[in-house]
């Protein structure tokens, strides 16, 4: 006979999902939001436009539905990556990286900023990355696992050692990313990758869907 294992609400997995679920909870605002504010903590983007490889995250997400984020990413308090001060304000840390988004939406030459919205969450440093990790891991969302790029800034100095990611090949506009060197990978190299993920994502969701079911019936 096996034994339960009885159900911790503090187990760090337990903790994570609590932040993730809580940041699923939030409104949905423009990106970026009007109103700068103060915090640290996690956001999702979501995607609604016609880019015709992303057609399946865009039904994911219209009439109101916003359920499958193309990024999820997090703000780290400013300074928070040198550590060192566990009370260092957050500054407008959270809002900073989502307006930093809209501008890299709004250079790129085939996306609309009108297509775009987010949830954000302001949370304690200590539970940011766990909750990141744990929306990434239930949403596999295209631009943080296959179209990457989106939140790099301008190298400076390294331009002639560095390619232009794969965000940027597929999403040209952002000007300091025209002056890097071609990886020699081809918007249609990218766009295939996006269709084999969403199609392994989708087969997993109904896979997943069958299970449970089946579940549900024994």
């Amino acid at each position: 006979m096996s034994a339960l294992v009885p159900y911790n609400p503090l187990e760090k997995r337990h903790l994570a999902e609590s932040v993730a679920n809580a940041l699923l909870r939030r409104p949905i605002e423009p990106l970026a939001p009007a109103q700068p504010f103060e915090g640290a903590g996690i956001y999702a983007i979501y995607y609604t436009g016609d880019f015709p490889a992303y057609a399946k995250v865009a039904d994911k997400n219209r009439d109101g539905a916003f359920a499958l984020p193309i990024y999820i990413g997090k703000a780290d308090p400013m300074g928070g990556r040198r550590g060192g001060d566990f009370d260092a304000p957050h500054g407008r840390a959270l809002w900073n990286r989502l307006a930093d988004h809209a501008k890299s939406v709004a250079q790129a030459d085939n996306l609309k900023s009108e297509d775009f919205a987010c949830r954000f969450l302001a949370v304690d440093d200590v539970w940011i990355r766990m909750a990141e990790r744990m929306l990434i891991s239930w949403h596999f969302p295209v631009w943080n696992l296959v179209v990457d790029g989106f939140g790099n800034h301008d190298p400076g100095g390294r331009r002639a050692t560095q390619y232009r990611s794969p965000w940027d090949v597929l999403h040209p506009g952002r000007t300091w990313a025209v002056k890097l060197a071609d990886s020699g990978v081809t918007p249609e190299d990218i766009s295939a990758k996006v269709a084999g993920h969403l199609e392994a994502r989708e087969r997993a969701e109904q896979e997943q869907a069958a299970a449970n079911e089946a579940s549900a019936h024994a």
